[in-house]
């Protein structure tokens, strides 16, 4: 058999749509290569493996969900009362500090 003598007898095959493939080919013409074989093995050995955090991100919209909420039962009551009361001003600043914090922790990570 001819392929006993290979470097490399061993075969994968995986399937890729439309929009993959031309993701592939931008990829390796920034690569500057044309040998796909070769630029597949290459990103399979080699490549970059991001695992991301995102529970910073979640926690963050988890505040901001908590003030547009507490924002809109304000705004509900003072348009049927007329009155605002100092502890929902203080529960919306808290909330917003907490935000701000998360936002600035997120910040120093990505930088």
């Amino acid at each position: 058999m001819a392929h006993e003598n290979r470097t490399r007898p061993i075969q994968l095959i995986f399937r890729v749509d439309e929009h993959e493939r031309n993701v592939i080919r931008k990829r390796m013409e920034l690569a500057k290569t044309n040998k796909l074989s070769a630029f597949l093995r290459k990103q399979a050995m080699d490549g970059a493996i991001i695992n991301v955090d995102y529970s910073h991100i979640k926690e963050l919209l988890m505040y901001i969900g908590k003030n547009s909420t507490n924002i809109n039962q304000i705004a509900k009551r003072v348009n049927s009362t007329g009155r605002i009361y100092k502890e929902d001003i203080e529960e919306i600043k808290a909330n917003q500090k907490a935000t701000n914090d998360l936002i600035r922790a997120i910040d120093s990570r990505l930088l």
